[in-house]
């Protein structure tokens, strides 16, 4: 096995995180300096980081979160910041899969499967990720239908968001009403509909992640979070 994917296995790190400890000479098999592309067995090789074996491999676990407003979706802790983890009584080390930016809510999951949450952040697998978006009103007032459906062609027909990210499209879109998009995205670009809103001259009053990769939030409440099931593992296994 690969080295890098032990320690993603072991929970210790995701597979990116992992290649760097090895490049900073943190890692070590059976007593000597590991370098990348050194492969294991690890039921037989002493790995350790820091002087310190690897942890044993953990249950894998898998959740849902409904992400509020306000945190953050990193591991690192900044004095005055919350971020998701401090919502997740769980004492295994968790590692998101894809981000919700502060001002966003709804839908991210969560894992200790370190090699699973790096294949499912890769943007080459294009996962469906559904959206709820409000607009504030433009000079005080809602978009009628059929702006509506002109914004929704747009965004179908992508855009330059500049910052070197090129065109960015939506895949599905629906306007329903009092400013109110459903959308659909299969890109993972920084912040991407908030740019797609602003280069068409409006700002996003409210947004929600409903769904990602076919698991939907099922109720759970703000700051609440639960186990996915097996059919939902099953799911973004697949």
């Amino acid at each position: 096995m690969v080295l890098q994917k032990a320690i993603a296995e072991s929970g210790l790190a995701s597979r990116r995180e992992a290649e760097k400890m090895i490049r900073m000479g943190s890692i070590k098999i059976n007593g000597k300096l590991a370098i990348l592309g050194d492969k294991v067995d690890p039921e037989k090789d002493k790995i350790t980081f820091r002087g310190q074996p690897l942890p044993q491999k953990a249950e894998k676990i898998y959740i849902k979160l409904n992400k509020p407003m306000g945190y953050t979706c990193t591991n690192r802790s900044f004095p005055g910041e919350q971020n998701i983890f401090q919502l997740i009584s769980l004492k295994e080390r968790m590692f998101s899969i894809g981000r919700l930016d502060k001002d966003s809510r709804g839908i991210i999951l969560l894992t200790n499967d370190g090699e699973l949450a790096q294949k499912l952040s890769h943007p080459r697998l294009k996962k469906d990720k559904t959206y709820s978006v409000r607009l504030f009103p433009r000079r005080g007032e809602n978009l009628e239908n059929n702006e509506g459906r002109k914004i929704c062609t747009e965004l179908i027909k992508g855009m330059d968001i500049g910052e070197g990210d090129g065109v960015a499209r939506a895949k599905k879109t629906e306007y329903l009403q009092d400013n109110l998009f459903v959308i659909t995205l299969n890109e993972g670009k920084k912040r991407q509909l908030r740019r797609m809103f602003s280069v068409l001259g409006f700002k996003v009053a409210d947004l929600q992640r409903t769904n990602f990769a076919g698991i939907g939030l099922g109720g759970i409440k703000e700051g609440e979070w639960r186990k996915l099931s097996p059919q939902e593992i099953t799911k973004i296994k697949n």
